[in-house]
């Protein structure tokens, strides 16, 4: 946070799941309208509604975060990405437009693009999952290589491995074998993907803040 505020980008930490923070949002947005809200209030018109576009990325959670803003379940947001269309949501003062998911033409470099498929930003239906999963396991292996270990209870040789290798290893740990032994290497990428979504590895970040 401290990085982004130094750059002079509004950001505020906050959890959805959890519905903290909510009220530093309401005080960012009065304070970033303060001008408007005052010629509202000359003219008469305090109590007109505030309308608040959300905008993000695909599967970032902005349903998500209408919900935990109004304290009710307003937003479909029981699956990831089923925001088809844009809605209107009122909340108190407030009127929320909540959007689909939107992505930029051009990616700035592979690296962002992986980086997007990894959290879902990217629809699965396109990709290989398999590789998918090879790719975050080599990520987590240079960023987190303990929570992973931990995760799936992996042993020091199983960390040297390559990604592939070590996508066997996570579902052999897991018990995803077929017949004759071999790894059901298609299932554990799925289960991977699936609990790095879900934060089951902790709060991780796949990119961090340029040093210097």
């Amino acid at each position: 946070r401290a990085y982004f505020k130094a750059r002079g980008a509004g950001c505020l930490a906050l959890s959805s799941k959890q519905r903290t923070g909510m009220q530093g949002v309401k005080a960012a947005i009065s304070a970033e309208l303060a001008a408007l809200l005052e010629k509202r209030a000359q003219r008469g018109m305090a109590g007109a509604r505030t309308r608040v576009m959300v905008v993000g990325i695909p599967n970032v959670g902005k349903s998500t975060f209408i919900n935990s803003f109004t304290g009710s379940a307003r937003a479909k947001a029981d699956k990831p990405g089923v925001t088809r269309g844009k809605q209107w949501i009122s909340a108190g003062a407030y009127d929320l437009l909540d959007m689909p998911g939107v992505l930029w033409k051009k990616f700035e470099s592979d690296e962002v693009a992986v980086n997007l498929a990894f959290i879902g930003a990217i629809r699965d239906e396109i990709l290989d999952i398999e590789t998918l999963a090879m790719n975050l396991l080599a990520q987590l292996q240079r960023m987190y290589p303990q929570r992973l270990a931990q995760r799936y209870r992996l042993e020091e040789s199983d960390m040297a491995l390559d990604a592939y290798d070590l996508l066997c290893a996570v579902g052999r740990k897991r018990g995803m074998l077929m017949s004759g032994g071999a790894v059901n290497t298609e299932r554990a990428a799925i289960m991977l993907v699936d609990e790095f979504r879900a934060s089951k590895l902790g709060r991780i970040s796949l990119e961090r803040p340029e040093e210097g």
